[in-house]
């Protein structure tokens, strides 16, 4: 009878010292896991050891410079590279490929690990696919030819009767609906460079893109100007984000790059490499 008891005692005793080695093991790996979580040894990114990152083609500046993503010129070629190298990527180790604008938000698989293509964050959208941080926060403007009758306009109201125009499927669009909301449907294009067109032409008194396409566009169509900004509706400003497939094993490691990249000033240096000042462009009331 004695026995029993020290039977169990020696048994309950080994269980401790295994209790005791086993769960430090193991939440030594898991932290050793966690801690490289966002490491090219350790993302699942479509092909091993690359960054496979997506943008329209044409690629237009000043989001791109030449239509060469690769050249890590203009803001967003800049911010992705900065993004890569964050996540522990060489230059060479991103490879660029193209995703048309209309087919980034959709919901289903990518041919990409994220997306850099002026892509408004918004709720609509965040049903289909997933979003980094915002690493630019947005300002829409209306641009015309200086002869268009909205040209000198001072007010929102201002553009009520005007034709405006924007891309398809964009937040410029929605500005104009939501914002502006003219007497008049908007003209929809396909891509910027269709609008630019509707724009010379005068098929449109007005073309609404945001603030840094708009200056770019400007300086490229000879006799045009930027009517002025509109202002933002509520308090939260509209930001573009990196986009990636709905819940995507990435997308916490993107945003933490993203994140870190605007605490550590990588991002305003960059916007004030690549994009222009808003000097010229007033607010419209």
């Amino acid at each position: 009878m004695p026995r029993a008891p020290i039977a169990v005692a020696a048994i309950a005793s080994s269980l401790l010292v295994l209790a005791a080695c086993a769960p430090a093991d193991h939440n030594k790996a898991d932290a050793k896991s966690s801690g490289n979580a966002c490491t090219p040894a350790q993302l699942q990114t479509l092909a091993k050891n690359t960054l496979t990152v997506a943008t329209d083609n044409p690629a237009y500046p000043p989001w791109f410079v030449d239509d060469k993503p690769a050249n890590g010129k203009g803001y967003e070629s800049a911010v992705a590279y900065a993004v890569a190298k964050q996540l522990g990527y060489q230059p060479a180790q991103v490879h660029w490929t193209v995703a048309t604008f209309d087919s980034i938000v959709q919901l289903g698989p990518k041919k990409f690990d994220f997306d850099a293509n002026e892509v408004s964050i918004t709720p609509a959208r965040k049903k289909a696919v997933d979003f980094s941080s915002g690493y630019y926060d947005v300002t829409q403007a209306v641009i015309a030819l200086k002869s268009s009758k909205i040209a000198k306009a001072k007010s929102v109201a201002n553009l009520k009767q005007a034709k405006l125009g924007a891309q398809l499927g964009s937040t410029s669009y929605d500005t104009i609906t939501d914002e502006i909301k003219p007497g008049s449907k908007p003209a929809v294009y396909n891509t910027n460079d269709v609008a630019k067109e509707g724009l010379r032409n005068g098929q449109i008194d007005g073309l609404v893109v945001d603030l840094p396409t708009a200056f770019e566009m400007t300086a490229e169509i000879k006799g045009t100007t930027i009517v002025g900004q509109i202002p933002a509706a509520g308090a939260k400003a509209e930001q573009f984000g990196l986009v990636l497939e709905k819940d995507s094993p990435l997308t916490t490691c993107v945003s933490k790059a993203v994140d870190t990249l605007q605490q550590n000033g990588t991002l305003a240096r960059l916007q004030k490499q690549w994009l222009a000042a808003d000097a010229g462009a007033p607010v419209l009331k």
